[in-house]
């Protein structure tokens, strides 16, 4: 494709299972490149399919494989169901579900990167963003840095507050990204224990009391003094932050929500210089009480946006990043992953018809 104009669909799944987040946008470049959205929507997932979606890293291959058919099902279910009152689609760009993310193992797995996905869709599929990187020697992560450079270039750093923490910002060396530590992973499991699927706005975390112990075994994960590239995935959690937890399980829920609530604040906040303008964007940003704890750590300057950009910033960028391997531009950065040059990363499927 060699348009300059794209109107595509990204699709974002994350490990938070907030849902699926969908947006229509349309890509345009003069000089530089430009965004607008025209539609965006979040599909939740079902209490079933978000049971199975947690637990599939624990699962043999072929329970895997059959999961995956079924959720390219839902996924085509979704996607169809969005588009029905939009105009012509040049291509849906996915991340698909991540199962196995290992980087220094050299594995990474999302599922729903397959063909079977552009044929029921009957569209372009460009997926698959984070193998090569891998393949190529790098953590296949952060991969939103490239979006927030082209898209959002009037802040110095940009955070989100996910499933992970993770940054990016341009430096005198180039752009340069990592995850920060693990946030609604960790605060949703916490909240379940209580039959919810969420602490909203953080109110149960605030009315508990700081458990010191625990606030200082968290502060010494070894992952925190490891230097850039560096990146997460739910088995490190589920290895290193739930048996944590476990220890100070006679401690009510609301101490240890306040207790990472805290923890992980001071270990964002740590992570900004004074002169840094930063967006805000993320479910997480919807939790006041992480919101407060940030704020009060922090010494920059950092914008909320409007709530469009808060929630779908990322499938907004892999949508950018599916329109720039459609143009064979690169959109993995080394500077980023670690990996051994700067690339165009991702799998283009045409639909068999």
């Amino acid at each position: 494709m060699n348009l300059v104009d794209y109107n595509v669909i990204g699709v974002m799944s994350g490990t938070s299972l907030d849902g699926l987040d969908l947006v229509a946008v349309r890509f345009s470049r003069k000089k530089t490149w430009s965004f607008s959205i025209t539609k965006a929507k979040t599909y939740s997932y079902s209490p079933s399919w978000k049971s199975d979606l947690s637990s599939l890293s624990d699962k043999e291959d072929s329970e895997i494989e059959s999961t995956e058919m079924k959720f390219i099902e839902l996924l085509a279910e979704f996607i169809i169901d969005f588009k029905k009152d939009l105009g012509e689609i040049d291509a849906i760009c996915s991340h698909g579900h991540t199962v196995f993310h290992k980087p220094d193992q050299g594995i990474t797995f999302q599922i729903g990167n397959r063909q079977l996905l552009s044929d029921l869709l009957k569209l372009p599929l460009v997926c698959d963003f984070r193998t090569q990187d891998v393949a190529l020697g790098g953590q296949g992560a952060p991969l939103v840095p490239i979006g927030d450079r082209e898209l959002f270039s009037q802040y110095s750093a940009c955070l989100n507050l996910g499933g992970f923490a993770n940054l990016s910002r341009t430096a005198d060396v180039g752009t340069i990204a990592y995850d920060i530590g693990a946030v609604n992973t960790v605060l949703n499991h916490l909240a379940q224990q209580l039959d919810l699927e969420y602490d909203n706005g953080g109110e149960i975390a605030k009315r508990g009391i700081f458990i010191p112990e625990l606030g200082k075994k968290l502060d010494s994960l070894h992952f925190y003094q490891k230097q850039p590239p560096k990146s997460l995935g739910i088995e490190w959690v589920k290895s290193e932050l739930f048996p944590l937890f476990k220890d100070f399980e006679s401690h009510p829920i609301e101490d240890l929500l306040h207790t990472y609530t805290q923890h992980i604040g001071n270990q964002i906040a740590q992570n900004f210089s004074g002169t840094d303008k930063v967006l805000f964007t993320g479910g997480g940003v919807k939790n006041n009480f992480l919101i407060e704890v940030i704020s009060r750590a922090i010494k920059c300057s950092f914008t909320i946006p409007d709530p469009q950009i808060i929630d779908f910033k990322e499938a907004l960028i892999f949508g950018f990043l599916g329109v720039l391997r459609l143009e064979n531009e690169v959109n993995c950065l080394a500077s980023v992953t670690g990996s051994s040059i700067d690339h165009s990363s991702g799998i283009i499927f045409y639909p068999n018809f």
